[in-house]
């Protein structure tokens, strides 16, 4: 293939079979060549054997003298379409420039291969076709209505020698330009034009042939879009030796100019004002030129929206072309005249308020006998507003109750009044509404409490809708021109403007009932003057001088004012030093009793004196408070904190203000010793599984007491950290009767606790672990007897805390798992000794037949 390529210059295959006066474009193209990409053409022609020079790309006086004045004027001319072909261009050509041509390309290759010119005949014949119209004047003016139907007729006919076919295509004139109806092809196939498919495929536009060579174009239900002028283009077309089709040439004839009428439909009325209950009228006019006979078929539509479709709008009434009217009952269609269709509609409601509009068909008789349909129109909308009765009333609104109080009832009246211009089909409804009084000109949004349908069904509003539920605010409908509202228990939030809405319902045809008016109260103000709760509480010592052991006693005296009917709670505190490790924030709930005198424990932990404390009702505003059997550690301040509470809604109780009393304090002046307590280890260092020993050391300064006049109460916490910033955990306690208590442990090392002297109490650690490290400390609650033989208990005493710590013993740990290694692995090597002596003895023995050889010494190195 690389020895064979060159390059190739080309030109249609002939011969070209052009007609005389056309303009003829003869193409040459070159391929495969060297050199610039722009390629230079020379062009010459032969009628005999000579050929005779023309036209050149790059040689100005290339051209022989015979040309010369034809290429000088235009007729004859080159033509580049690209950088490798042009086009040779002759006009007018003659039955003389019937021949060969000759295109040729200068060398631009370095070496020579393939062609460089290429030849075509061209063969002239006269020109044979004619065309025209129907009539002898060139063209005619048809004016139509619209869905009319007409035909236009043309004929073609062609005289020529060679086998031609002819492409007919009738064509309309839109604007300036003209746009293809419906063609007739040279291969016999019929081609609709853009926008003519539909119509084609329907049949409403044809195409027929007809004698005498005579094209017929017919177009049924003619719109607006067909008036215009139309032609008849032909063109005729010869088969190459290739079998490609060209055309040849082409003329036109315009056939006629047709004008459409337009059909419109208009309503006579523009927008319409009715009054409810009168009658709408409507006419419903076509205009038409059309003098034939014709029918009409209306049909009258009504949307919400004038920019609703068909489909979306409803339909009223119709007529059919035999004049036929569908029922309704209030609506009724008639005939006025021969263009003029009424509608009229009865007893129009507010719900008729909207569009309408009209849609009118254009029916023809056909040869057959039945009715065709040429024009279908629909009308601009007309707006109709129907103006509703409103029947005119007055709204009074009242408070039947007002509250004094907070509580109170309260209960509001809203009435109608001078009620006029109603009628039975109208009914009414309230919704009231509540607005935030302020002072000043500020704004305050109204806030909806509930409303009434037109079926009297109540819609709570976001406002007091959970009140409304359990009944706390009640609506009714007292009469039939009286709605009212009442609160049971009127609450400060309740005070501001109260307002109802009275709204006028109306019923339609279809037993709907559709809002039409709304009046307005006048806001009546809910407000009563109210004064701060005053709560005044007194605590009064009984018992001015007592000592440890004895009964405390003192009562809470309690005085309101604006308080309705209070009634009081109260509660008893204790102020603590900070010395009491029970109690680490100073303030302990002792006892209180409810507004229902309901007494109740409350951080009383005392076990051994649950009975110890009691409070007491004395009257309706007197309380007594008695603690027995007083403890050291009962010394502080003693309170009485009292909450007034006031009757609420639905039989609940609402807190009203809440007093605190003046303290009352518990001081013992004793003499007696003071304890203090240590902790104390031997080693506090200590490996796994070794005992840990810690001693509670209690000391004692001051008044010397026999070890049977004081007890102690210990407990052991320990902290599992170094900073001490943990919770602590309690490990074990042993109560002053000698009761040890231990609290649940999860690792296997186990605790002893045991009083080894009256002042000294040893917790041991046995086994210990790990998670036994930390800081611990002893706690311990010194109890003393007095000379009356009571117990009494001193404050708890904490001690400085010591840090136990844990080691790992690594021989110890390491000592068994090494050892039994040790062993397995000599009995493993004792036990594969045996069975390597067993098998080479007995299971792999065989008996090898030795040779004898002959002894001989070795030779020294000197006779070597």
């Amino acid at each position: 293939l690389a020895f064979c390529r060159g390059r190739i210059v080309r030109v249609p295959k002939g011969p070209l079979i052009r007609v005389v006066g056309t303009e003829v474009a003869i193409p040459c193209s070159v391929s495969d060549y060297d050199g610039p990409s722009e390629q230079n053409f020379d062009w010459e022609f032969s009628r005999e054997t000579d050929f005779v020079r023309i036209v050149s790309t790059w040689d100005s006086t290339f051209t022989s003298e015979e040309y010369q004045k034809r290429v000088g004027r235009g007729d004859i001319k080159l033509r580049r379409s690209s950088n490798d072909a042009v086009e040779l261009v002759i006009r007018n050509i003659q039955p003389a420039d019937q021949g060969r041509y000759k295109c040729s390309t200068p060398s631009t290759d370095a070496t020579v291969q393939g062609n460089y010119d290429a030849e075509v005949q061209v063969k002239v014949i006269s020109d044979g076709l004619s065309v025209s119209g129907s009539k002898a004047r060139s063209s005619t003016s048809l004016r139509l209505s619209e869905g009319d139907s007409f035909k236009l007729r043309c004929s073609a006919v062609t005289t020529s020698p060679e086998h031609t076919h002819l492409h007919v295509t009738w064509q309309i004139k839109s604007g300036s330009s003209w746009q293809d109806i419906l063609s007739l092809t040279h291969e016999g196939k019929f081609q609709p034009g853009p926008g003519y498919e539909e119509r084609y495929r329907s049949g409403d536009v044809r195409l027929d042939t007809g004698a005498n060579d005579t094209y017929r174009l017919s177009v049924s239900q003619a719109s607006s879009a067909d008036g215009g002028a139309y032609r008849c283009l032909v063109s005729e077309w010869v088969r190459g030796v290739d079998g490609s089709w060209q055309k040849i040439q082409e003329k036109s004839v315009e056939i006629a100019t047709v004008s459409i009428q337009r059909t419109d439909v208009v309503i006579s009325t523009s927008n319409v004002s009715v009054t409810e209950r009168d009658s709408l009228d409507l006419t419903c006019n076509i205009t038409t030129d059309r003098s034939g006979i014709f029918q009409a078929e209306v049909m009258w539509y009504f949307s919400a929206s004038p920019d609703d479709t068909l489909s979306d709008a409803q339909l009223l009434l119709s007529m059919d072309h035999d004049s036929v009217v569908s029922d309704s009952t209030l609506i009724s269609l008639s005939h006025v005249d021969r263009n003029s269709y009424r509608l009229l509609v009865r007893d129009v409601d507010v719900e008729d308020s909207g569009y309408y509009f009209c849609e009118a068909a254009i029916w023809v008789p056909l040869h057959n006998g039945s009715w065709h349909k040429v024009v279908e129109r629909t009308s601009a909308p007309v707006s109709v507003v129907v103006i509703a009765l409103e029947p005119d009333y007055d709204v009074f609104l009242n408070a039947s109750k007002t509250p004094k109080f907070s509580d109170d009832p309260t209960e509001l009246n809203c009435r109608i009044t001078n009620v006029q211009d109603t009628e039975a089909n109208v009914r009414f409804s309230v919704s009231w509404y509540y607005r935030q009084h302020l002072p000043g000109d500020e704004a305050v949004a109204e806030e909806l409490l509930a409303s009434m349908d037109a079926d009297w069904t109540l819609l709570p509003g976001d406002r007091g809708r959970e009140r409304i539920q359990n009944g706390e605010i009640i609506f009714s409908k007292k009469s039939a021109d009286t709605f009212s509202l009442r609160i049971q228990w009127t609450s400060e939030s309740d005070r501001g403007d109260y307002f109802c809405v009275i709204s006028a319902w109306s019923r339609h045809r279809n037993n709907s009932w559709v809002k039409s008016k709304d009046v307005t109260s006048a806001s009546v103000n809910i407000f009563w003057a109210t004064q701060d709760y005053t709560l005044t509480v007194e605590a009064v010592k009984l018992k001015p001088f007592f000592v440890a052991g004895h009964t405390f006693e003192m009562t809470c005296k309690v005085s309101s004012k604006n308080i309705k009917t209070p009634r009081y709670s109260v509660l008893i505190t204790a102020e603590k030093p900070f010395t009491d490790q029970s109690n680490p924030n100073g303030t302990t709930r002792i006892i209180s009793l409810n507004q229902d005198s309901v007494v109740r424990l409350e951080d009383w932990t005392d076990q051994t004196r649950v009975d110890g404390v009691v409070l007491e009702k004395v009257q309706e505003n007197e309380f007594r408070y008695r603690m027995y059997q007083t403890q050291i550690s009962d010394a502080g301040l003693y309170r009485c904190v009292v909450t007034a509470w006031s009757p609420g809604g639905g039989g609940m109780w609402r807190e009203a203000v809440n007093g605190l009393s003046n303290p009352i304090q518990i001081d013992f002046q004793t003499s007696g010793p003071v304890f203090n307590v240590s902790v104390h280890s031997d080693s506090p260092t200590i490996y796994q599984g070794e005992v840990a020993d810690l001693l509670c050391i209690v000391t004692m300064e001051g008044m010397p007491l026999e070890p049977d006049d004081m007890s102690f109460d210990v407990s052991w916490f320990a902290v599992r950290s170094f900073a001490l910033d943990r919770e602590p955990v309690l490990l074990a306690s042993l109560d002053r009767r000698g009761i040890v208590t231990q609290s649940r442990r999860n690792g296997s090392s186990d605790l002893s606790l045991e009083r080894i002297s009256p002042l000294e109490f040893r917790l041991r650690v046995h086994g210990c672990e790990d998670h036994d490290f930390g800081n611990h400390y002893c706690v311990v609650t010194p109890w003393v007897q007095s000379a009356t033989g009571v117990w009494q208990r001193e404050p708890d005493i904490k001690a400085k805390p010591i840090f136990l710590s844990v080691k790992m013993d690594v021989l110890n740990a390491f000592k068994y798992p090494l050892l039994i290694g040790i062993g397995l692995a000599t009995v493993i090597g004792l036990l594969s000794c045996l069975i390597g002596y067993c098998s080479s003895r007995w299971c792999c023995k065989k008996e090898v037949q030795e040779t004898r050889r002959e002894r001989r010494r070795l030779m020294s190195m000197e006779m070597d």
